[in-house]
Order: structure tokens, then C-alpha cells, then sequence
């Protein structure tokens, strides 16, 4: 009967409709919370909470880099599960049917899942911030012989 554990906790771990948005969200690769958190409109506590059922039962995998903390799906055969019961059920095949919010910058360009990029998440691979030297006119990224 052990082995009968693992098919439940999978299974009882795929139930909860905030787990499947948050694996919809790792469909296309490692995403910080942050990230996750400004896709979804949900707070961060939560977001966590179920993040650490999904790891405990074996589905993510995290990794830190400096503040931020990033998940990716440890086996993504976990989607033929969860495209099969949408196929049975007939449910959306992408996401859970919640329509994201369109978001824009500043400047009015598109921001979200669509460009790849979230104006509400902070994390530098989400919105990269160019650092100047002071009294410095360029970028560090700027190569040096365009100066001239």
C-alpha cells in the first residue's frame, strides 16, 4: 500500500485550482514568485504556501539567486495529466480560463504574459534596471567604444 501514496498525494496536490495556474505559469520555464505572483493577481504568502505542497509532493523544483527565488516543474509529464483530465473535462487547454489583466508601462507598451515581461514584477529578469556610474553618461552594459 506505501506505493499507493505517491499516486494520492500527486493527485490531491493537482486538485487545487491555484496549484494548476501556478503550473501553467511554469509551462514555459522557471519563473521567480514574484513573477508567479504578478501573473496571477494573488498575494506571495499564499503563492508560497502552494508552491510548498507542489514541492513536497515532488512537481517543483527551487532555486535561489540572491533575494529571488525561482521554481521550475520537476517532470513535465505532469502535463499530459493535467491536458488529459481538460480533455475529459473540457476545460481551456491553457490556464484555468482567468483572464490576466492587460498591463502596460509608462510608455504604454504591452507588459504581461503575452510580451514576456510584467510591469509588477520586481525581479531583474522581469524588469532589468541598466546601472550608470555616477558622472558617468552610459550604461555599464554600453561596450566602451561606442564612446568616443
Amino acid at each position: 500500500m506505501a506505493g499507493e501514496d505517491k499516486p494520492v498525494r500527486l493527485f490531491k496536490a493537482l486538485m487545487h485550482p491555484a496549484r494548476l495556474e501556478i503550473l501553467d505559469v511554469l509551462r514555459d520555464g522557471e519563473q521567480c514568485v514574484c513573477h508567479i505572483e504578478a501573473m496571477l493577481g494573488l498575494r506571495q504568502a499564499y503563492i508560497s504556501q502552494q508552491l510548498s505542497v507542489l514541492r513536497d509532493v515532488g512537481l517543483v523544483q527551487d532555486r535561489r539567486d540572491g533575494w529571488n527565488i525561482y521554481y521550475r516543474v520537476a517532470d513535465r509529464q505532469v502535463y499530459a495529466i493535467i491536458d488529459a483530465a481538460r480533455r475529459m473535462t473540457g476545460a481551456p487547454m491553457t490556464g484555468s480560463g482567468r483572464s490576466l489583466p492587460a498591463q502596460t508601462d509608462a510608455r504604454g507598451q504591452a507588459t504581461g504574459p503575452a510580451s514576456g515581461k510584467s510591469a509588477a514584477c520586481p525581479c531583474p529578469r522581469c524588469n532589468p534596471v541598466e546601472s550608470r556610474p555616477s558622472g558617468s553618461g552610459r550604461s555599464l552594459t554600453e561596450p566602451a567604444s561606442t564612446l568616443v
